[in-house]
């Protein structure tokens, strides 16, 4: 609680107690890890709540910085954001108990084994959205090819967002026809939020300066993004870099660095102002970077340029008409990055001298216009992941539904109940030198972690410290 990684106020919710009561009707239950996951959601959630009048949603997150942005993107009055519960048995029955949820949305690859298996064990549908299986990531869990095999045949339907992933999936033992490549939520997500009245300070703060953003940076990333903008001052000496940071953590080492480059900065977490004369400015904050896209008409998506690193959403800032440098490192987005380069929406850098030069030259608005204009189409044309995604989540928990519409909302009073579950699979641990029950080492186990987090027991080819 002390580093703010905690609500106190809300810390009950974690262990299965709950201020607000189960709402009546259709309860869909969505489960998200942090900021970008949450908000990858909300259009879902809008277009569920669309189509089911009477319905709600239950959205479960991890951390308390989730709550901040939930807060900014304004989810629908019928969408209940509480804390996913802790992975232990007590915890997970009293969320369960309490919210009975008619359908179970887990997105990306946050899984939660103890959670999973009492969903699965009450027959409530199970669908996972919006993943996919980077390579890095499934050479990972391939050393625990046994529990994936285990978890994944607890879905009814897996909708993933590029087709490089399935054979993966498949490989760790998901069912191939239980499979659906419907694209990434995050191409269509709504455009991040701004106070209007915070932005329209910073433009007046900015003038008519020339301005870029480096966004989503990692730390690793910071002494070549500093180098460049010590290579774009040299050119355009009234430059502006605004940098934001992944993490709000990594500000005062990236403010140490800074200071032996640049005279002139200011932070955003102290108050600072943009001055005539800063040369950078720190948006260490939180919720905001819908202000920073909004201000940048060029940005450098980070977590993109050091070895590593996979890469960062693009299409948060073409929607806000901002320009969009990369690094080689893209393997989390790599097919939408993909899409972008071939359409000539997007450049990538490998280097400091790269990024500069490039950030320069979109300074034109010339430069910017047709590049803009194609990764906009790019985006478009992958909008219609909303509703493949919806439409496959719906025929699963509600097959007795007219087709969907959304001139015409439905009513489902008369339709809440389970749906038969289908046969479980056998649950065992695949490498283990003597079988086990998955369900007992789950059982035995005090306080299980993420399954990012899990470590194999004995016998098995592998031990696991972290997958994600």
């Amino acid at each position: 609680m002390k580093s703010g990684k905690e609500l106190p106020d809300r810390l009950a919710e974690k262990y299965g107690y709950y201020r607000q009561p189960r709402p009546e009707g259709v309860v869909l239950w969505f489960h998200a890890l942090s900021v970008g996951e949450c908000l990858a959601l909300v259009p879902l959630i809008e277009r569920a709540l669309e189509d089911l009048p009477d319905a709600h949603v239950v959205l479960t997150s991890s951390t308390a910085t989730s709550v901040v942005a939930l807060a900014a993107a304004w989810p629908p009055d019928r969408c209940i954001h509480v804390f996913q519960p802790v992975d232990t048995v007590r915890a997970a029955r009293r969320f369960l108990d309490h919210w009975r949820p008619n359908v179970a949305g887990f997105s990306e690859l946050d899984f939660w084994p103890r959670l999973m298996f009492e969903t699965n064990r009450r027959g409530i549908p199970m669908i996972l959205v919006n993943s996919r299986m980077p390579e890095v990531s499934f050479r990972r869990r391939k050393r625990i090819a046994g529990p994936m095999r285990d978890i994944f045949g607890f879905f009814d339907r897996l909708l993933v967002q590029d087709g490089a992933s399935v054979p993966r999936f498949v490989t760790l033992g998901a069912d191939p026809g239980r499979i659906s490549v419907v694209g990434a939520l995050k191409s269509a997500a709504r455009p991040l939020p701004a106070n209007e009245a915070e932005l329209a300070q910073l433009r007046r703060q900015v003038g008519g300066r020339p301005v870029w953003l480096a966004a989503a940076t990692h730390r690793s990333e910071h002494p070549m993004i500093i180098a460049a903008h010590a290579k774009v001052s040299v050119e355009l000496p009234e430059a502006l870099m605004i940098l934001a940071p992944r993490h709000v953590r990594d500000g005062g080492e990236a403010e140490a660095l800074l200071r032996k480059q640049f005279t002139h900065l200011a932070r955003r977490s102290k108050g600072e102002g943009i001055e005539k004369h800063t040369q950078v400015y720190m948006a260490d904050s939180i919720g905001e970077m819908g202000l920073w896209y909004r201000l940048a008409p060029v940005s450098f998506v980070g977590h993109s340029l050091a070895p590593g690193l996979e890469g960062k959403n693009p299409f948060e800032a073409v929607a806000l008409g901002s320009c969009v440098l990369h690094g080689p490192e893209i393997s989390y987005f790599a097919e939408s990055y993909c899409d972008l380069h071939h359409a000539g929406g997007t450049i990538k850098v490998e280097n400091a001298e790269e990024l500069a030069s490039n950030a320069v030259m979109l300074q034109s608005p010339a430069s910017r216009k047709t590049m803009l204009e194609s990764a906009t189409k790019v985006a478009t044309d992958q909008g219609g992941v909303l509703d493949a995604t919806w439409n496959a989540i719906r025929d699963t928990t509600f097959p007795l539904l007219p087709p969907s519409s959304q001139d015409k909302p439905v009513t489902i009073h008369n339709q809440i109940g389970k749906l038969p579950p289908p046969p479980p699979p056998p649950l065992v641990w695949g490498n283990t030198a003597k079988s086990r029950p998955f369900s007992l080492l789950l059982a035995r186990a005090r306080t299980l972690g993420s399954l990012s987090h899990w470590s194999l027991p004995r016998g098995t080819k592998a031990s696991w410290s972290r997958c994600s």
